[in-house]
């Protein structure tokens, strides 16, 4: 046990340049306690503790912002950076050495009580209010775009961006952190290449009425 909450803290450390103290971490950071309450919600769930499962993730919930239901599975090294308004549905599954930011929800889509929620696999990234719905596979090393709305399947090293979610380009690197401002953006190019269109449209006129004028 200890040893994997050493493991957290280092992670933390690896992870977040802002982090300057054990104690900082210990005391400030909602990511871990959260990490923390869903492992002992996780440990009443898988021993037909139900209720208390759920009755410890809402006070999980209520004391640091995230929710992530105790029939939930999660692998090592999860990092769930500042963490606010983080849902993970019942039957999410999160591999190794995730990172996940503030305000993504991990969704279902069915009503039926089976497998609706994604599958994370190992070092993905996913940005700040992202939202991934249904049972779907997020592959390894794939990233999905702050903002981005994922209803269909990541292949693994793919980035996906937008809304609906698309992939705009290959990522075959280990990823552990996400540049924001560096994610390709197709909404945004789509938009850049009307404008320049239109500048382009309009030079032509002026070209036209000066030579009609003369």
């Amino acid at each position: 046990m200890f040893k994997t909450l050493r493991e957290d803290i280092r992670t933390i450390f690896n992870r977040d340049p802002a982090a300057r103290s054990t104690l900082e971490i210990l005391c400030c950071y909602p990511g871990l306690h959260a990490l923390w309450g869903y492992r002992v919600a996780h440990f009443f769930w898988t021993h037909k503790m139900r209720f208390l499962g759920r009755l410890t993730s809402q006070i999980t919930r209520f004391l640091t912002g995230i929710e992530i239901h105790p029939g939930a599975k999660i692998g090592k090294r999860l990092f769930i950076d500042h963490g606010m308004g983080v849902v993970v549905g019942e039957t999410a599954e999160i591999g190794d050495d995730v990172l996940i930011y503030q305000g993504v929800v991990l969704g279902g889509t069915s009503l039926e009580k089976h497998k609706r929620h994604p599958t994370v696999g190992n070092r993905v990234v996913i940005g700040a209010a992202a939202i991934v719905l249904g049972p779907i596979l997020i592959g390894d090393d794939a990233r999905v775009g702050a903002n981005s709305v994922v209803v269909n399947p990541v292949p693994a090293g793919k980035t996906v961006v937008g809304i609906p979610g698309k992939i705009v380009e290959d990522r075959r690197e280990t990823i552990f952190n996400l540049e924001h401002g560096t994610l390709p953006d197709p909404i945004n190019d789509a938009l850049q290449a009307v404008i320049s269109h239109q500048d382009k449209i309009e030079e032509r006129l002026k070209k036209l009425e000066i030579t009609s004028d003369k």
